[in-house]
């Protein structure tokens, strides 16, 4: 299942694995392949990440099974998991006939994880192992500065859609946003020629699915930052595209820490303030202010001549 020693770095290389990790990860191949228990283990990995192919919105959590690999390969099992499910990917694409442009910078995403763990902790592993499975599974897609992930409405965001005037139930198709790090400013321009892009993918490779809002869960939606950003912000603008679904009143601090500094675990204390977000997240914390999860919304009407996601 897995491609040799050999062939492996250049693997590697196309999924912008850093240079860095390459040798340990051939190194570890050669560990893996010579455990008949840890490849028996990969083998199941990859079954359930291809298992029920219609629970759209729903995937395998392989958490469990990823920590069940062997103490030496634990913190990199999860990418010969994914290597190994690379032809299934790569298949489920050409059968939905996904340009090869798409589905390497789709999962190009392999590479940006090892490199923020390195930025984290200094070794070779992946942030997040089990995020991936959405990407391999062929659930979320690279379309310029934002990932679209299909997915289905659930019991809460449902009925806010619907009371907006659109037909949606629980179960209705519709599209996680989500905004990767290490790929530039989050620039009005670039989100417009994503959303516009992903109207006529969806269209185009998804006919059956027309989801019916697009969906963003993430600390940048929380509109404290109106406080610290100003009006023409990025960040702010970012925000101005959606309507509210739900408030969170449970606090999520560690997710602007992580994701401004690299490392959720970070002293409050010592964030640095050199850039007007790192002073927004910090100063708020340092103040005693807590930072929560927004849950926003817009309409997404896929093809050509869609409404404006302001609409």
């Amino acid at each position: 299942m897995l491609p040799d020693a050999d062939d492996l770095p250049g693997l590697l290389l196309d999924l912008t694995v850093p240079h860095e990790d390459i040798n340990a990860l051939v190194a570890g191949r050669r560990r893996l392949t010579a455990d008949p228990g840890a490849l028996r283990l990969l083998e199941e990995c990859v079954e359930e990440m291809f298992r029920h192919p219609e629970a759209t919105g729903h995937p395998p959590d392989l958490a469990e099974l990823f920590d069940a690999a062997p103490a030496e390969l634990s913190g990199t099992f999860a990418v010969y998991v994914y290597i190994a499910a690379l032809p299934r990917t790569l298949a489920r694409h050409r059968e939905r006939g996904i340009p090869s442009e798409v589905s390497r910078r789709t999962l190009a995403d392999l590479g940006r994880h090892l490199a923020a763990h390195r930025r984290r902790h200094g070794t070779t592993g992946v942030v997040s192992p089990s995020w991936l499975v959405r990407h391999f599974r062929g659930e979320l897609y690279q379309l310029g500065r934002l990932q679209f992930e299909r997915a289905r409405l659930g019991q809460r965001t449902a009925p806010v859609i619907a009371a907006a005037g659109l037909d949606a139930v629980p179960g209705t198709p519709c599209l996680n946003l989500h905004i990767p790090d290490f790929h530039g400013p989050l620039t009005p321009s670039a989100c417009d020629r994503s959303l516009a892009w992903a109207r006529e993918f969806f269209a185009l490779h998804f006919p059956e699915e027309r989801p019916v809002a697009a969906l963003c869960h993430s600390w940048l939606l929380d509109p404290q930052l109106k406080r610290y950003l100003p009006a023409d912000s990025h960040i702010v603008r970012f925000q101005n595209r959606f309507r509210t679904a739900r408030e969170d009143t449970e606090p999520s601090d560690t997710q602007p820490v992580q994701f401004v500094f690299g490392d959720p675990d970070l002293p409050v204390a010592e964030l640095p303030r050199r850039t007007s977000v790192e002073r927004a997240v910090g100063d708020h914390l340092r103040a005693g202010g807590h930072w929560y999860v927004g849950h926003g919304w817009f309409p997404f009407t896929v093809g050509r001549g869609g409404n404006s996601p302001n609409e």
